[in-house]
C-alpha cells in the first residue's frame, strides 16, 4: 500500500519535488499521484492569501483525476509520461469545464459552453496530467506584469511587495512555491521568460509553432505557449507532451523528435555545451542600461558556460531597436481583440489596455505592413547571426522585480512595459526559442535570470545548454519562503 504523507513537513517535501522526481517516486511506490496532489493543494491553500496566483482551484476534480492516475500507476498502465503529475494552466488557455475569463471583467462566465480544451490542455489530459488550478494573468495577457481588473494583484514569492512579472506571473509563482511542479504559460513578448526571471524558475518560449495554439491569439504569430518549470529537464518533458499535433492550428510545426531523453550533460554538465559557440551580449551593444548586480550575475553564468567547454565571444546581434514595429503589431492586436466592446464595456478594461487599444486603432494597414517588413528583416539578420553562433546569451531582464501593481518601475520615466524588457520581445518577432535560467540573486535576495536564445528550431540545444547549467550547479538560487507573509 502506498504511504500517505502526514500534513506538514511530508506534504511540503512532496510539493517541493520536480515532475521527474514525482514520476520516479510513483514508479518506486514511495508515494502516489493522490499523495502529490493533496500536497500541492495544501501548498496552494497556504500561499494563495499572500501571492494571489490562482484564479480558481479545482480540488475535487484534481483529487478525482489523481485517484484515477494512482490506480493506473498501481496497475503499471500510465496514460502517458505525465500521468499523475499536478499541473497548473494560465487562464488564457481554454480548459473544458471551467470558464476562461482571461483576467477581464468584460468576459462573462455564462458567455460560452466552455466545453473545449486548448491544444496544450488536451495534450495534458491525454498524458494523464492532473489539472489542479488556473493561474492569474493581466487582462488578455497584454503586459509584462500580473494584475488585472478581475483578479487584482499577483505578488512575487521572494518579496510580496513586488511583482512576479507577467503575463504568466501566476504560473511562475505557482512553480516557485511548490503549487505544482509544471505550469503552461504563454509568451507574446516575454510573458514566460519575464516571470521566470523575477521568480527564480525556468521558462521556455519554444520556436513558434512548436506548441499548437487554438483559438489563435489576437496578437498573431508573436504569441507562443511555453512551459514554466523548476528546471530544464522538466521543461523538456513538458514540451514533448505539449508539442503533440493538433489539426486546429494550421501553423503548427511538424512534431519533432522527443527532447527529454536526449539532454545528456553528464555529471558535470560539460556534455551539454562542449564546443557550442556562444555569443555573449551583456547590453545589446550598449543600448540597454543593466543593473550592476544583474550584469555581474549574468557574466558569472557565462563564465560557467565557458568552463563547461563552450566557446564564448562577447559580441552583439544587430537588433536595430525594433520596439516601434513590435508596438504596432501588439497594439493593433489589442485593438482587434476589443473591437466588439461597447463604450460601457470599455470602461471595465485595464486603463493601460484601453490606451494601447486606442493607439492600435490609429495605426493603418500600411503601418502594419511596415512593421512586418521590420520583423522579416530582423529575422533575416538573426538567421545570419546564428550562422556564426549557436546560442546568444543575454540577461533576461536588465532589472530585478519592482513594486507590484504598476506597469513600469517608479521613477523610471518609462511609459510601457516594453521599456524594461528589451531582451525579450525581439525574439517573439523572430520566433526563436529562448529560455530564462535563474543565475543568482541581487542584494535584496531577488532572482536574476540569464537568457539563452537559439536559432529557430533549435529548441533542443537551448534546453541542453540550460540543463547543463542546472547539472553543474550554475543555475541554483535560494528557494523562496514556503509560505510568504501576506502583503501589508
Amino acid at each position: 500500500m502506498t504511504p500517505t504523507p502526514e500534513p506538514g513537513s511530508a506534504a511540503t517535501a512532496l510539493a517541493g519535488l520536480t515532475a521527474l522526481q514525482l514520476i520516479a517516486g510513483y514508479e518506486r511506490g514511495d508515494f502516489s499521484p493522490l499523495d502529490a496532489t493533496r500536497a500541492v493543494l495544501e501548498r496552494i491553500e497556504a500561499v494563495q492569501p499572500a501571492v494571489n496566483a490562482f484564479v480558481r482551484v479545482d480540488a475535487e476534480g484534481a483529487l478525482a483525476q489523481a485517484g484515477d492516475a494512482t490506480e493506473r500507476r498501481r496497475r503499471g498502465e500510465p496514460l502517458g509520461p505525465l500521468d499523475g503529475v499536478p499541473v497548473t494552466v494560465k487562464d488564457l488557455l481554454l480548459q473544458a469545464g471551467v470558464p476562461t475569463l482571461r483576467g477581464s471583467r468584460t468576459v462573462r462566465a455564462d458567455a460560452a459552453a466552455w466545453d473545449e480544451d486548448a491544444p496544450a490542455v488536451a495534450r495534458l489530459r491525454e498524458s494523464g496530467a492532473v489539472l489542479v488550478a488556473r493561474t492569474t494573468t493581466p487582462e488578455f495577457g497584454w503586459k509584462g506584469v500580473t494584475d488585472s481588473p478581475l483578479t487584482g494583484v499577483t505578488r512575487n514569492p521572494y518579496d510580496v511587495s513586488r511583482t512576479p512579472g507577467g503575463s504568466s506571473g501566476g504560473s511562475a509563482v505557482a512553480v516557485a512555491l511548490g503549487a505544482a511542479p509544471l505550469s503552461v504559460g504563454t509568451d507574446g513578448g516575454g510573458s514566460v521568460r519575464i516571470p521566470a526571471s523575477f521568480c527564480g524558475v525556468f521558462g521556455l518560449k519554444p520556436t513558434y509553432g512548436r506548441i499548437p495554439l487554438y483559438p489563435a491569439s489576437p496578437f498573431g504569430t508573436l504569441a507562443h505557449a511555453g512551459p514554466i518549470t523548476r528546471d530544464a529537464a522538466d521543461a523538456a518533458l513538458l514540451l514533448d507532451v505539449l508539442s503533440g499535433p493538433d489539426w486546429r492550428d494550421w501553423s503548427q510545426l511538424p512534431p519533432g523528435p522527443a527532447i527529454a531523453d536526449t539532454l545528456g550533460a553528464g555529471a558535470s554538465g560539460a556534455e551539454g555545451v562542449k564546443g557550442v559557440r556562444i555569443a555573449y551580449s551583456p547590453s545589446l551593444g550598449g543600448q540597454v542600461a543593466v543593473a550592476p548586480e544583474v550584469a555581474a550575475a549574468v557574466r558569472t553564468a557565462v563564465g560557467h558556460l565557458a568552463e563547461l567547454g563552450a566557446y564564448v565571444e562577447e559580441t552583439d546581434p544587430d537588433l536595430a531597436e525594433p520596439v516601434e514595429a513590435f508596438h504596432t503589431l501588439w497594439f493593433t492586436g489589442a485593438a482587434r481583440l476589443t473591437r466588439h466592446l461597447d463604450s460601457e464595456q470599455r470602461k471595465l478594461l485595464d486603463p493601460g489596455l484601453r490606451e494601447i487599444c486606442a493607439e492600435g486603432e490609429r495605426r493603418s494597414a500600411l503601418d502594419y505592413l511596415a512593421a512586418m517588413d521590420v520583423r522579416m528583416d530582423l529575422g533575416r539578420r538573426m538567421g545570419r547571426f546564428h550562422s556564426s553562433y549557436d546560442l546568444l546569451v543575454t540577461p533576461t531582464l536588465p532589472i530585478t522585480a519592482f513594486e507590484a501593481g504598476v506597469e513600469v518601475p517608479a521613477g523610471s520615466g518609462l511609459r510601457r512595459w516594453t521599456g524594461w524588457t528589451p531582451f525579450t520581445y525581439p525574439f517573439n518577432l523572430t520566433q526563436q526559442p529562448a529560455a530564462s535560467v535563474p543565475c543568482g540573486v541581487d542584494g535584496n535576495g531577488l532572482p536574476i535570470g540569464v537568457q539563452l536564445v537559439g536559432a529557430r528550431h533549435q529548441d533542443a540545444l537551448v534546453l541542453r545548454a540550460a540543463h547543463a547549467m542546472y547539472v553543474s550547479g550554475a543555475a541554483a538560487i535560494p528557494a523562496p519562503s514556503p509560505a510568504p507573509p501576506p502583503a501589508a
